[in-house]
């Protein structure tokens, strides 16, 4: 049984098909939904939606296998009736327009839109296993239960406060999970609450049943996991209700973004789980649901995909699906837009498994002929052909075979000689002469379109180098404007095997490849190869982007870090202050308020005031010495009274 955990916009949905495994859907950065076949490994259909720009595809889930007529077939006999084989047909893609779109793998078309029951993005969509209903969730917070027979939403209910970000029906078909940061398990047939669960503290992006017991024995199962969590939470539905905290835990390297489980039946089966982790590694786990866990348990088997370099990178793995035997696992791997699968048998009883693949030998676009929809034109040897740019298709145009092979044998005789040709270039002297009209202007061997389109034809290193090493904006934008379609090409191969190299060469090529993709957008969008030309440019782009956001975190905590020490020791050099005054200013008031205060004692007492004055100039004679030195003296009054001392001694 897949699972599609319900998708979210930072991360593009994958998903096996159920069963049998043999169609891988996802959507891409274009917008673009591909089918592509696990078993023959070439993609089966390719649909582009009306709005595919605006309103992305945010989630995608397969329907239950049904059985489709393909066609008017004859009336089979009664012998001839044989069991009819059930095939995976529906598939459902929620937009970001509100707007849930089903497509029909086996007519190849759109089979009907579900609109107007959406205000917001649809984030995850999730098939009823028995009747032709169909559950979606929104950023509006409701939930939406569709007919597929009418076409229209058959009830509607507001589910959270918050965005509803994952639903998933229990396999009897009577409940319902949805979940935004809470968990509610509701009643189909009353649309009210059974139960809620609490425990995440961020919204849940994954929810899907383990065991396909009712829930009235007390052994119904469920599985949940949230963004930026390393963990998955095993809850029951008991029938007292005492089920508020997750039995289980599953501890993961990262975010859960694929999950593939095959339910247990009993409590003596045990539940296989496949889940694909934010960073692209595969974690496979096995346990018996049969009561509480406290330690979270740890994975039995972990695998990781790298290249075949000399320093090996990582290849992402975008979705794993489960088979019945139990060492055996379909894979996807490498990116969205030309994704790799692959059958692999995977010894479960190693703790750590590395894969090791050559991406860039086997990046190769195969597609049916049935599902190609670019056409070769038929044109006529009378007709000639102006539409630019045929150089860089690989399906070459040819003309239709009308003529006989004695017109075919006369064409080819009535050759040009060589003065003839020479006579049609009219390379004379005498256009340089004074009387020459200004309009033949003569060859410019010296500018950079010209010198670009040779270095390319030739594979000339050195006048690549000298073209590619100009650092002007406008230089390089009017070199691109000026170049032939059929260089368009070649220079951007050129491109890519110099991106490779150093990162100093790398931000000059970056330069011309934005001048490339500004004026030549639309000549490269009209290449029917244009996937297998930009792929290993995408995938190159990505893998060196990957890293940049951790890095700029590390640059800014290894910043803080040093700023930090830096301030500390700058802090600790600090020297002793010197407490000693520069500079004393003492106001002169203070000595004339002395000198008023001493004018002021009453006469009565001045002879005892003279002899007091007497014994303390007697034992303090050395401070006063030092005080008439440091003082100035105020007024003319003291020298004064200092005679008349003086006299009366």
């Amino acid at each position: 049984m897949a699972v599609d955990g319900g998708s979210t916009s930072l991360h593009l949905p994958c998903v096996f098909s159920p069963k049998a495994r043999q169609y891988l859907a996802l959507c891409a950065q274009d917008g673009k939904l591909r089918v592509w076949n696990t078993d023959s490994k070439t993609l089966h259909q390719e649909y582009v939606p009306s709005a595919h720009l605006s309103a992305t595809c945010m989630c995608i889930a397969w329907g239950p296998c049904r059985t489709v007529k393909e066609g008017p077939q004859r009336k089979k006999r009664k012998s001839e009736t044989v069991g009819v084989e059930k095939k995976a047909d529906l598939l459902a893609m929620g937009t970001a327009a509100g707007t849930v779109l089903i497509y029909s793998t086996v007519k190849g078309s759109l089979h009907c839109t579900l609109d107007e029951g959406h205000s917001g993005g649809v984030n995850c969509v999730q098939w009823h296993p028995l009747d032709s209903l169909l559950y979606s969730g929104s950023d509006d917070t409701n939930i939406v239960e569709w007919d597929l027979q009418t076409g229209k939403a058959r009830s509607k209910w507001k589910a959270d406060r918050a965005a509803v970000t994952s639903v998933c029906v229990s396999p009897d078909g009577k409940l319902l999970l949805s979940a935004g940061q809470i968990i509610k398990m509701w009643d189909l047939n009353t649309k009210e609450i059974y139960r809620k669960f609490t425990g995440h503290s961020t919204a849940v992006t994954t929810l899907c049943f383990a065991t396909t017991r009712p829930p009235d024995s007390n052994s119904l199962y469920f599985l949940s996991g949230a963004a930026h969590d390393r963990l998955l939470s095993v809850w029951q539905v008991r029938e007292d209700g005492k089920d508020k905290n997750s039995l289980v835990s599953f501890t993961l390297t990262d975010e859960p973004r694929h999950i593939d489980i095959i339910t247990s039946n009993s409590k003596e089966e045990a539940v296989r789980l496949a889940v694909v982790c934010k960073d692209g590694q595969l974690h496979f786990f096995e346990h018996f649901l049969n009561g509480p866990c406290k330690k979270p348990l740890s994975p039995s088997c972990t695998v990781l995909m790298s290249d075949t370099k000399e320093s090996p990178m990582p290849i992402p793995l975008l979705a794993a699906a489960l088979t019945t035997d139990p060492r055996t696992v379909v894979l996807a791997y490498g990116n969205h837009l030309q994704p790799m699968m692959e059958k692999v048998e995977i010894n479960t009883a190693e703790r750590h498994v590395c894969l090791t693949r050559d991406v860039q030998t086997s990046l190769s676009l195969s597609m049916d002929t049935t599902v190609s929809k670019v056409k070769t034109p038929i044109v006529d040897t009378k007709c000639r052909v102006l539409v630019p740019g045929l150089p860089g298709h690989q399906a070459p145009v040819k003309g239709t075979s009308q003529g006989s092979e004695k017109r075919k044998k006369q064409t080819a005789t009535k050759e040009m000689s060589i003065e003839e040709r020479l006579c049609e270039i009219n390379l004379s002297t005498a256009s340089t002469a004074k009387g020459a009209p200004k309009g033949t202007a003569s060859l410019q061997t010296d500018n950079f379109a010209v010198l670009l389109v040779q270095g390319l034809e030739s594979n000339d290193a050195n006048i690549l180098n000298e073209v590619f090493q100009t650092r002007k904006e406008m230089v390089v934008r009017k070199t691109v404007a000026r170049l032939p379609l059929s260089a368009v090409l070649p220079l951007v191969n050129e491109l890519t095997n110099r991106l490779q190299g150093h990162p100093f060469t790398a931000v000059l090529m970056v330069r011309w490849l934005k001048a490339v993709l500004m004026h030549h957008t639309s000549y490269l969008v009209s290449l029917p190869d244009l996937v297998s030309q930009l792929g290993v440019l995408y995938h190159m782009i990505e893998s060196r982007v990957r890293m940049f956001h951790k890095l700029t975190k590390l640059h800014g905590k290894l910043y803080l870090l040093t700023t930090q020490v830096a301030t500390s020791n700058s802090s600790n050099t600090v020297s002793d202050i010197d407490h000693t005054a520069k500079l004393v200013y003492e106001e002169e008031s203070s000595d004339e308020d002395e000198a008023s205060a001493d004018e002021g004692l009453p006469k009565e007492d001045s002879d005892h005031w003279e002899e007091d004055e007497v014994m303390e100039q007697n034992e303090g004679e050395s401070a006063e010495e030092d005080s008439d030195k440091t003082e100035p003296k105020a007024n003319g009054e003291e020298d004064m009274e200092h005679e008349n001392e003086s006299e009366e001694e």
